[in-house]
């Protein structure tokens, strides 16, 4: 779930940089070792393999799945965390193995977020679902790294980032800004854009390195969760700033999923945003 943790912090101190360095590569594994669903005997594993009993979940686990109902309703359905099961039809290694339409039907009945039951205290997710933090436990990572990291260093300027994916604590004492550096999704060469960014989250969700390509048609890893299939006329990349990397995060996710309406749908929301076709 998680992308390797990098801190870069505006100190001096060595022992404070060290102890925010262990706290935040401590609590990224907490939170990769809990929710990830590559591993086979976390929380995440439990839920998904329940076959329709009920699991007990706790307070952490009911926040996030309260926001990804949050999510599923702002999208009008197209955020749904039980879409995750169609990577067994989709591999998106750059290839042209575009999935067989049977093999993306029968995965289709395994989806819908409505039909998931919980409360603060249990779960039951029928069998053959499956939930997928994916889309958004990268970004919860970064905001729970930051505000361990924000309680330790209160007059230090901290920045947590999870390959882009970017949360800045607090402004910098100099009151200069941080440049952040966003890859082009078209840039062979590996250059980037400069942001600059003195507080508040950051993140960017696209196809550069996830897709398919078959008979000069890109074939998107963002899927419509109604359909089976990618969303059609995606935006190759979006990046937003947002007061919380989470945020940020879900805004560039409903943006992609808004197709050819990606661009009118940031500007709705007010914010700062970069957007590559």
């Amino acid at each position: 779930m998680a992308s390797p943790c990098e801190v870069l912090i505006e100190t001096q101190d060595s022992v404070l940089a060290t102890h925010l360095t262990s706290v935040a590569h401590s609590e990224t594994k907490r939170i990769e070792q809990k929710f990830s669903r590559y591993l086979s005997n976390n929380p995440m594993a439990n839920i998904n393999h329940s076959d329709g009993k009920p699991v007990v979940i706790d307070d952490e686990i009911f926040r996030l799945l309260e926001f990804a109902n949050s999510c599923f309703q702002l999208s009008e359905g197209l955020f749904d965390i039980t879409s995750g099961v169609l990577r067994q039809a989709w591999k998106f290694d750059g290839t042209g193995n575009v999935p067989t339409p049977e093999a993306v039907k029968v995965l289709m009945p395994n989806i819908g977020w409505q039909k998931v039951k919980y409360d603060q205290s249990s779960i039951i997710l029928a069998k053959g679902m499956e939930l997928d933090f994916g889309g958004i436990g990268k970004e919860y990572a970064v905001d729970c790294v930051a505000k361990l990291c924000a309680e330790y260093a209160t007059t230090t300027s901290v920045v947590v980032n999870f390959g882009g994916d970017i949360q800045v604590t607090r402004p910098r004492q100099n009151k200069q800004p941080w440049h952040i550096g966003i890859e082009s999704p078209d840039d062979n060469n590996g250059s980037t854009k400069i942001l600059k960014i003195v507080s508040g989250g950051l993140a960017t969700s696209g196809d550069a390195r996830r897709y398919l390509l078959k008979e000069g048609k890109r074939y998107s890893h963002i899927l419509n969760p109604e359909t089976g299939y990618p969303i059609e006329n995606a935006a190759r990349s979006v990046t937003v700033a947002a007061p919380y990397c989470i945020q940020a995060g879900l805004l560039a996710t409903l943006a992609l999923l808004q197709g050819a309406n990606a661009e009118a749908f940031l500007q709705q929301q007010g914010i700062k945003f970069w957007c590559y076709r």
